[in-house]
């Protein structure tokens, strides 16, 4: 039988929700191994003078525990 573990990471990006979304897989994966899903909980923006300047994920990483 697997266990699996489950981390909610916040992360951003200036460039779009999926960049923020893959360095939420970058910067867990530094200390995590084992990493089989990412799952996208919420999504939010910062404005600036009507334009989006950072793209937020909130996201649960899912790894299976050795």
């Amino acid at each position: 039988m697997a266990v699996h573990k489950v981390i909610e990471i916040l992360a951003q990006s200036t460039e779009g929700w999926e960049d923020a979304a893959q360095k939420a897989v970058d910067q867990a994966s530094k200390t995590v191994k084992n990493i089989e899903s990412i799952y996208i909980k919420e999504f939010s923006a910062s404005v600036e003078d009507n334009n989006i300047m950072k793209y937020r994920v909130n996201a649960k990483i899912t790894f299976k525990v050795e």
